[in-house]
């Protein structure tokens, strides 16, 4: 039920007795202004600097509908607004700007709908101010690589290459700064969403695609600032924060569960052709590794750049590349081992899918009515326009024709974040507010051209972009490109914060690339790092290698024989697990539970559960803290108040703060005494542990 608290100049909103919005004229609820961008993108990384022009408060409070006036003058009137209902009042400033809020309850939901009168003030600049309570937590705005608490600081939300070290104050991120304006800092991200849960036991979203900064540094309220009025704010509410979570996924929509052959292995990422793809494999199988798939992005074709190797971005088989692919992709399925590929919705320039894009009119234009080049770095690409019809069911059936059809059962559809503000659109939208939602776009492409396939349950994706609808239209999200070493903010680490953030927003899906991918700056994959990933990578959704854009300096799943009997090791742990992690994917599925969860979805009574960052939950009854810092023989581990086991030895534990044996290839891993799975585990313990 919604309370809705009224004077002559004051209201408050109130769900389920969560305080949500507050106006009066010392303290607004609305500000609205104007600001002039300069915006300029290279290479996907964004430098957008604001000259804000004005910033006034909307302190006059009216109610366009006399009977939901207070009934005297001086006097607060408290309404419960039954559901089907709404409830309106008019927010004005002095200089003229005119808003008026809608409010109604739907499926328990506080919705707030906002319209700026016709005659009003013009304004591109919104803000608005939520109650915030002491001691507070707050997490979400998408997916978050640096920190998952996020109060305390200002968050933009922009799709983006995710930078490169992501500290300003590390040398790594001062170097591609200065060499290639790519470093980024704590809040860049490929997967931005206005969204957030509150340990007050409520969430919020909203749709609006623009520009946006969520700003949780203040004590007494968040504020949430847009570059376009949003149409409508949501929120909603429940008991506990598993339920706040489930909510904001039944709001959302679910993700699919993964298909059968996802849970029975390890997919490789191996590239240079059919041979080689061959030969590593039965070395891998040799080794006594279970594999389920073949990774290869280079199956279209390869380019050198200063970056380290490329692809060619023309979606088609290069069979010179990769010889007999089709009968050996047969072969490989015929012995229980996929093959996936690449591909990501741009077309490199003077190719033929290019070619054909632009002779049918299907690509993106600039304000001189060419063609739109972007620049990828030593190459340049087109944009199919998402918002032309036709161009959309082309690029569906490029995909079914060149990815499907030759028999791939899966691809890393990459990028979605490099559409220009300066782009101008089939559909007539500003590229400014198309530019978010545009992995979520490119996203449905996947989805459709899959499900027309009739191969929902054969075939997978997965994707590091993404916005708002994203959770119907992909399956599953990989973490990026992350460094190949131990930082906190771009390394190993960093995958944990991203699972979490984006599990309670409502994609409950996600693994990340063993080993990390970028290398640059005199960065090197090491064999411990690699390992160490491995290990975290047995309790994600799905296991699957990346060589990184310059594979020879990195150390690989086939560097050693040690390391493949060390891999092998955990990737058979990874299928001993399958039976737990299905029914895990499951309740994502039916049930919105992300299958990465944060401590505090279970133990909310815990203070530690709300500030871990490197821990957490995998599924409801195993407790993992992945071992992210070189050279580490031991870790620190937070045990919840219950009865936790250790995986590998059997020893119980109860809640408290451990010191924590953790050689390589035995995590610190617990299960809760009480599962239903304890069998499982216990038969775990005992085939790859110490008991």
């Amino acid at each position: 039920m919604l309370h809705i608290n009224r004077d002559t100049d004051s209201f408050s909103i109130a769900l389920n007795e969560n305080l949500l919005i507050s106006h009066s004229p010392q303290q607004p609820f609305v500000y609205a202004g104007t600001g002039r961008e300069k915006i300029d993108m290279y290479r996907g990384n964004f430098d957008i600097q604001d000259q804000l022009i004005e910033r006034i408060p909307l302190e006059r409070l009216s109610y366009p509908d006399p009977t939901q006036a207070p009934a005297a003058a001086s006097a607060s009137t408290l309404l419960q607004l039954p559901p089907d209902t709404s409830f309106s009042v008019q927010l004005t400033s002095p200089a003229g700007h005119t808003l008026t809020l809608s409010v109604s309850e739907s499926d328990g939901r506080l919705h707030l709908q906002m319209a700026a009168a016709t005659d009003s003030r013009p304004a591109n600049r919104w803000w608005f101010r939520l109650p915030a309570a002491a001691g507070e937590h707050v997490y979400g705005g998408g997916e978050q690589f640096s920190h998952f608490n996020l109060r305390g600081r200002r968050f933009p939300l922009w799709s983006s290459e995710q930078g490169v070290g992501r500290n300003k104050s590390t040398p790594i991120t001062f170097q591609a700064d200065v060499q290639d304006r790519c470093g980024g800092d704590y809040w860049w991200t490929f997967f931005p969403q206005p969204t957030f849960v509150s340990s007050e036991h409520y969430y919020f979203h909203t749709d609006c695609s623009a520009y946006a900064a969520f700003d949780f540094r203040a004590d007494n309220f968040h504020e949430l600032e847009f570059w376009d009025l949003p149409k409508s704010f949501i929120f909603g509410g429940a008991p506990d924060m598993l339920g706040v979570v489930q909510d904001v996924g039944r709001l959302l929509g679910s993700q699919p569960e993964l298909p059968e052959w996802v849970h029975d292995g390890i997919i490789l990422g191996i590239q240079g052709g059919t041979d080689i793809c061959e030969q590593k494999t039965k070395a891998a199988q040799a080794a006594g590794m279970p594999v389920c798939g073949i990774w290869a992005q280079d199956w279209e074709g390869i380019r050198m750049t200063s970056f380290g190797q490329r692809l060619m971005w023309n979606w088609q088989w290069d069979p010179a590349r990769y010889p007999q692919l089709p009968e050996a992709i047969k072969r490989w399925n015929k012995e229980g081992i996929r093959f996936l590929g690449y591909a990501n919705p741009y077309v490199a320039a003077n190719k033929a899918l290019f070619e054909e894009a632009e002779a049918q009119g299907f690509l993106a234009k600039d304000a001189s009515g060419k063609t739109y080049l972007v620049d990828f770095g030593e190459f340049d690409a087109g944009i199919p326009d998402f918002t032309n019809p036709a161009a959309f069911e082309w690029y569906k059936k490029v995909m079914r024709r060149e990815l499907i059809d030759l028999g791939l059962s899966g691809w890393m559809a990459d990028f979605g974040e490099y559409l220009p503000t300066d782009t101008v659109l089939h559909d007539g939208r500003p590229a400014m507010l198309a530019h978010n939602e545009w992995p979520a776009l490119w996203a449905k492409v996947n989805h459709e051209a899959v499900a027309e396939a009739g191969l929902q349950h054969e075939i997978t994706y997965f994707m590091r972009a993404g916005f708002t609808g994203s959770q119907r239209w992909c399956p599953l999200m990989w973490a990026g490109d992350q460094n190949v070493d131990w930082s906190e903010d771009d390394g190993l680490l960093s995958v944990i914060p991203a699972a979490l953030s984006l599990a309670v927003c409502g994609h409950g899906l996600h693994h990340s690339d063993i080993g990390g991918y970028t290398t640059l700056y005199g960065m090197q994959r090491s064999k411990e790092l690699l390992l160490r990933w491995t290990e975290q990578a047995v309790f994600t959704a799905m296991m699957r290698t990346h060589e990184g854009n310059r594979p020879k300096d990195n150390w690989q799943f086939d560097s050693d024989g040690e390391t493949l009997s060390g891999i092998a090791r955990l990737v058979q742990l990874f299928v001993a697990l399958k039976p737990y992690r299905k029914a895990g994917v499951t309740e994502c599925s039916e049930l919105n539970i992300p299958l990465m969860r944060p401590l505090f979805l279970h133990y909310e009574q815990d203070c530690q559960a709300w500030l871990l960052k490197d821990q957490y939950l995998y599924g409801r009854d195993l407790l993992v803290a992945p071992v992210w810092q070189e050279g580490a023989a031991e870790r620190q581990v937070h045990l919840p108040q219950d009865n936790w086991v250790h995986l590998w030895t059997g020893q119980k534990f109860s809640g408290g703060e451990y010191a924590v044996p953790a050689p390589l290839g035995l995590p610190p891993v617990f299960w809760r005494a009480s599962s239903k799975w304890a069998d499982l585990f216990q038969a775990i313990g005992r085939d790859f542990g110490n008991y």
